[in-house]
Parts: C-alpha cells; sequence; structure tokens
C-alpha cells in the first residue's frame, strides 16, 4: 500500500530527511514490514527512499516515517497527502543457524556477482 506524507516540506537537492506519515503500526510476531521507493518519484524526480528496503520489525511500536533523498537537480515539494513511499507487511520464518567447518559444493561454488552468467 502507499505511504502519504504527513507534513508539508521541501526536499532540497542532495538533502535526505525524515518524513512522518501518521501511520501508526503494530505487527504480530513472525511479520515484518518493508518501506520501498514508489517509482514515479525515482524515474520522475530523482526522489527515493534512502534506506531501501526500509525494515519495520515486530517489535516496533509507533509512527512509520520515511527516509526520503532527493538525488535530483531541484529541490522538490513534498505536500501532505502525497504518496511517498509504499509499504509491504510480510510474513518470514526464522532462519536456524548452524556453525559449520565446510560447505556443501554447487556448481557456482563461490562465484560472486555476474557468476551466473548474466551479461
Amino acid at each position: 500500500m502507499d505511504l502519504t506524507s504527513a507534513e508539508k516540506t521541501v526536499l532540497k537537492k542532495g538533502e535526505s530527511k525524515l518524513i512522518g506519515t501518521n501511520f501508526i503500526i503494530e505487527l504480530e510476531d513472525g511479520y515484518e514490514a518493508q518501506v520501498r521507493p514508489r517509482s514515479g518519484l525515482a524515474l520522475k524526480n530523482k526522489i527515493t527512499v534512502l534506506n531501501s528496503p526500509g525494515t519495520i520489525d515486530a517489535d516496533y511500536r509507533g509512527e512509520v516515517k520515511v527516509l526520503l533523498i532527493n538525488f535530483g537537480e531541484a529541490d522538490f515539494e513534498i505536500n501532505i497527502g502525497d504518496r511517498i513511499a509504499q509499504i509491504i507487511i510480510s510474513k518470514y520464518s526464522k532462519a536456524k543457524i548452524i556453525e559449520v567447518t565446510e560447505l556443501t559444493e554447487t556448481v557456482r561454488g563461490s562465484g560472486g556477482y555476474g557468476s551466473t552468467g548474466l551479461k
């Protein structure tokens, strides 16, 4: 769903700012929320979520705020009610971490960026 600004402000070029939304959240255990950029703001104005995706843990209580940054060449005006980000709520599983001395082998192995054959 979209998150909207609860404040009127100007995001100057090169500036980052925490923007309130008046969206208060309490998640059940086993759920998380992720705040993501809006593609139109990024494409048209070079406005994005700085810590994308911003993760909200289940033990957080309070207002969701969005850390926006202006990578554009001009100041950007934000008005109350403007859609500034998106939020996705999803279930997650906790991984069981097991310390090992060896890893199983795969074709890819420890190949990093670009090792899957994409050019």
